[in-house]
This record gives structure tokens, C-alpha cells and sequence, in this order.
């Protein structure tokens, strides 16, 4: 595969939660942008069973802000995601460390979402998984800050 410009790529375990979660967010946040350059969002996770429906309660989150998130199948994270990658946003400490570990060159593109986005006071994304719906709403307000952010610096870097 080619190197596409302007691959985002979200990061976490097993890609049913937070990393789907992320990427349809960033989605959602870049159409309300009239104008912007094209910007591919994908999301994989380190531990990842391939094509995993996202967790119930992550689609149920996502539906009440009117995101959609039902077609969404887990990816496990490969080499070839890891290369087309411009930027890799993780949830935790331990995906930044386990995937430079397994991917070396990712080291100057790989950061934590939170901390990226400038909210560097916690920077780790609550894992809602096995949680309550709840949870999965706190999460889903930690995304959509850190989201927001993360679009504006974006925008600016691509224009």
C-alpha cells in the first residue's frame, strides 16, 4: 500500500471502545468543517480480534450524540496501518509503550490522544470496558474534549 497523507490512526486494545469511539468522533468533528483538506481516520487495536462489532454499550453512546458506529469491525493493528500513519493517537501509557515495542519507526508519530490535545493533567483515556453505560458516557466526554482539540490543531497543521 501507498503512503496516504493525513491518516490519523487511534490506538487501543481491542479496538470495540475507545479507538472506534475516537475515530467516528474526529469523523464527525472534520465534516462540521466546510472546506477542509480530506483527512482519512482509522482505528486499530494491539490486541484486537478482526472484525468485532463495537461494544454495545460504545454504540449506544455514540447513537445518543447521533454518531454512527454500528458498522464498525475491530482491526487488529499491523504494520501496514502503522506505516500509512501521518499521526497515531493512543488511550494509555501502556499502548504507547507496547507499540513502539512492536513498531520502532511509529516513535516520532505516535502519541497520547489526551496529551496531544494539549490535557496533559491525566492523560490516559478511562478504559469503559466491562463498565456501565455510565462509563462509557464519561469516556465518550473525555473523547469529545480531547476530539475537539485535536481537530482544531489538525486543521490548522493542513491548511
Amino acid at each position: 500500500m501507498s503512503e496516504e497523507k493525513g491518516l490519523v490512526l487511534f490506538v487501543c486494545t481491542g479496538n470495540t471502545c475507545r479507538s472506534p469511539m475516537a475515530e467516528a468522533l474526529l469523523r464527525h468533528e472534520w465534516q462540521k468543517r466546510p472546506g477542509a483538506p480530506e483527512l482519512k481516520v482509522a482505528s486499530a487495536g494491539l490486541a484486537a480480534l478482526d472484525g468485532a462489532q463495537a461494544s454495545e454499550h460504545a454504540r449506544t453512546v455514540m447513537r445518543e450524540a447521533g454518531i454512527e458506529l454500528e458498522t464498525h469491525r475491530s482491526t487488529l493493528l499491523n504494520e501496514d496501518l502503522v506505516r500509512q500513519a501521518s499521526l497515531i493517537l493512543v488511550m494509555g501509557r501502556q499502548h504507547y509503550r507496547q507499540l513502539l515495542q512492536l513498531y520502532p519507526a511509529a516513535s516520532g508519530k505516535t502519541y497520547l490522544l489526551k496529551e496531544f490535545a494539549g490535557m496533559t493533567e491525566n492523560p490516559e483515556v478511562a478504559d469503559p470496558y466491562g463498565g456501565t453505560l455510565e462509563e462509557y458516557r464519561q469516556t465518550f466526554k473525555e473523547l469529545q474534549a480531547a476530539i475537539a482539540k485535536i481537530a482544531l490543531h489538525l486543521e490548522r497543521g493542513l491548511k
